[in-house]
Formats: structure tokens, sequence, C-alpha cells
């Protein structure tokens, strides 16, 4: 039987979001239910919320989830009721061309719950990366599950999206090496994640920048060697400045603005690599001499979810985070319900978090 629960969706472009009743069928084939203990306030949640991602509204916002099991469908053998599991929005395929490929992280054809949630008169929800986890129980595609060891689901939902995002841009898409040197453009979330990334890969030198002090302070907390200040001083200059004048080995862009992916550019050593994992929107461009993009070679990429493999990646960062060597709990800043997340997308628009997490 359908279930009627509680969740929070953005009705229409920059309304304030809503706790409503919403409708959860029983999981079809490949899909199952989840019932969520936690969710982080990610800043595509807001970007849903703005319509800065497409219009198909009403949202069913969150997606940076973990929960529990409750049931699954005809078909699904991956995980079985009672499982913990942090869900992700790149259920891979395993049949499109990137998977045959052998490079699943790539998958164009991600799996999504066939059913829809709805509201209790019948008015299709579109969940948020195809989860829809600020709500008690969601309906996803039983490949968005991955099971893991059991731990605080505050603090490993978190890699269900941006913590992720963020290692996974340092370590999978720069794959910074041992010894190397690695600036981050931005100190969110996303950003300090990746600065966590690099150290663990073992590069020595970790340079953050951004324009906000307490995000500096924050960014030391995760690894990060020295502190560039934007705001105060160029910031090329100063990457370059402390890597012996030729630049960072590799180059993390976590804000996703023309300027700071010009700063990337040129604050990258010859043969370097730049990495953007900032999500931009569709409005905004960036112009680079083609003689500079040849000149300086390397390469330019573009991490989608921190190039991951959730099956793979998951299990790995939940275990170096209960041995200690990853700091997850430092990226919960405050523990919340429901009916706060309006307060919390301000909070999050002032730099004042790294992430609110949604406790159900």
């Amino acid at each position: 039987m359908p279930q009627t629960v509680k969740g929070v969706i953005s009705r229409s472009k920059g309304a304030d979001v809503e706790l409503v009743d919403v409708v959860v069928p029983d999981p079809g084939p490949g899909e199952a239910v989840v019932t969520i203990q936690t969710c982080g306030v990610c800043h595509t949640d807001l970007h849903y919320k703005e319509g800065g991602i497409n219009d198909d509204f009403p949202f069913l916002l969150g997606h940076e989830a973990a929960g529990i099991v409750e049931a699954v469908g005809e078909g699904v053998d991956s995980v079985t009721p009672g499982d913990f599991v942090i869900l992700n929005w790149r259920a891979v395929c395993g049949q499109c061309r990137a998977c045959r490929k052998g490079r699943p992280w790539y998958c164009f054809a991600t799996h999504n719950a066939v059913q829809k949630m709805t509201l209790t008169d019948g008015t299709e929800l579109t969940p948020a990366l195809g989860i829809g986890a600020f709500v008690e129980k969601t309906l996803v595609a039983a490949g968005q599950c991955t099971k893991v060891p059991t731990a605080d689901p505050a603090a490993v939902g978190l890699l269900g999206c941006g913590i992720m995002a963020g290692f996974g841009a340092a370590v999978n898409t720069g794959e910074v090496r041992r010894g190397e040197s690695v600036a981050v453009i931005g100190c969110g979330g996303v950003g300090c994640a990746a600065i966590a990334g690099a150290g663990i890969a073992g590069a020595t030198t970790v340079i953050a920048v951004d324009l906000d002090e307490r995000k500096l302070d924050t960014a030391k907390g995760f690894g990060a060697t020295h502190t560039v200040n934007s705001g105060r001083t160029d910031p090329v200059e100063a990457i370059r400045e402390l890597t012996g004048g030729f630049g960072a080995d590799v180059v993390i862009e976590a804000v996703g603005r023309p300027e700071t992916y010009e700063q990337a550019f040129y604050a990258r050593d010859l043969a370097g690599r730049v990495v953007l994992v900032g999500v931009p929107t569709p409005d905004r461009q960036v112009t680079l001499p083609m003689i500079d993009i040849f000149g300086r070679g390397g390469s330019l990429k573009s991490s989608w979810y921190g190039d991951c493999l959730p099956t793979r990646d998951f299990p790995m960062l939940v275990d170096l985070y209960k041995q200690g060597r990853l700091d997850l709990d430092a990226f919960v800043s405050e523990r919340i319900g429901l009916g706060d997340i309006e307060a919390a997308f301000v909070k999050m628009g002032r730099g004042e978090v790294l992430r609110s997490v949604v406790e159900l």
C-alpha cells in the first residue's frame, strides 16, 4: 500500500519551501523504498529551488542522504530490507557506451525510479537528482542505494554528494600524486573535501583560496598547508610564489565562476591539471587565448560527482572515516529538522555553514 509521509517541496521558482504530505508508492521492479535518517542541505537543492536546474516544479528537494532500506521491488538483489545505505544519484546502467568501455563513472544512462511520488492531490513531484530525500521515506532505483558499514548517518550521508564530489575531484579526476602541489579555489564543503582528498593522496603542498577568512580557517582543519585570501592578494601570483614560482601541479576550481576558472588556469604549472568541480549556471562563459591553452599543455578536466563509482568509493570512504583518517564529522555544522530547511538555505548563502544536516 502507498504510504503518506512528510516531505519538503519547492512549489515554484524562488518561493519558500513547504512541508507537505507526500505519497510514496510501494517499490516496483528494480526499485526500493528507503527510510531516510539524515539528509544534507546542499547548494544543488538551492539551485533547484531558484529554478537554476530546470522548471519541472514542484520539486521534492534533498539528495545527500543516508537511511535504511524498508522494502525492495521485484528483481532487486543488491540490497535487502534493513540494509544501511547512502543514496547516490548516478546508479550506473552497465550497458551504455561508457559502461562498456569500463568507465562506469561516466555512465550516460543512470537509473532512477520509474514510479512517481506525488502530493495527496495526485500532483507528480520531481525528486532532486532523482532522489528527493527531504522526506521521511523516499522511492529510488535500487542501484541508487549503496550499502556501507553502519556509521553516523549525519556524517557519512554527506558522501552522497558534496564530499564525494570534492574528494573525487582531487583523487579520481585530478589524480593527485604523492609529493605534488594542489591549490583549491573555493573552500565550501566541496572545496574542503578536495583539500582532505589531496592530503590523503599524498600532496605535500595544499593551498586553500577563498574570499572568506572563516572558510580559510576551516580549510586548515582539513589539511591546507597554506591559505590565500583572494580578496586581498592576487591568487595566481600567491599560488606561484608558494610553489617555487611555477604554479601548482593540480588546481581545483570549486566555485563555478569564469573569473575563478581563469585563475585556476593560470595558477597551474606547465603541464598541470585544472579540475572544474564547481557547478556553473548556464549563462556563465569563459574566454581563454588558444595559444595559452596550447602552450601551457596539461589538461583541463571537469569532474562529474568526483568521477566516483559509489559501490567502490562510498564503502572505502566510510572505512577511512571509521579509522579516523577522514573527518566527516567536521563537515556537519548543525543538525536540524525538516521545518528548518529554509533557514538553512539562508545560512548557506551567508557562508555560515559547511553543511546543515536534516535529521528525521
